[in-house]
């Protein structure tokens, strides 16, 4: 998965940086809540009558903090079953938010984006220190 951010307008919320839509926000955070409930781990059936919850519709208070005054309300959320496990499920574990045991078959929230993104800022830190290579530029005949 590709994240791409503006260094300037940088959400203060992991989601809103991670997640394109309201909604995939909305359902990753109810997803790491569930999980939180459970000490960061569920299981295989766990983690399927989540989806099962969301594909059949879930009320879910939200706090909207966009205006000058925090707005409490209830909105309806029904996501469907596979595209929970394909635009949720699938980034949070590939980009290292979410781990799989596959001996326990359980979910787990994890710290390795973490030191995913550390890795990466030291590689770029590496390509700053690189001397410059000369290249020549050469016109067509």
């Amino acid at each position: 998965m590709v994240i791409l951010f503006d260094q300037f307008n940088l959400s203060e919320d992991i989601y809103e940086t991670v997640f394109a839509t309201e909604q995939q926000v909305i359902v990753a955070k109810l997803l790491v809540e569930e999980m939180k409930l459970h000490q960061g781990e569920i299981g295989k059936t766990e983690m399927s009558m989540f989806a099962m919850a969301l594909h059949d519709g879930r009320t879910v208070d939200i706090t909207d903090t966009r205006g000058p005054i925090p707005i409490k309300k209830k909105v309806k959320i029904s996501y469907n079953k596979r595209q929970f496990y394909d635009r949720i499920l699938t980034p949070l574990k590939s980009m290292g938010l979410i781990d799989f045991d596959l001996y326990k078959k359980t979910y787990k929230l994890s710290e390795k984006f973490n030191k995913n993104m550390m890795k990466i800022g030291l590689l770029w830190l590496q390509e700053l220190r690189k001397p410059p290579i000369s290249h020549k530029i050469t016109k067509k005949p």
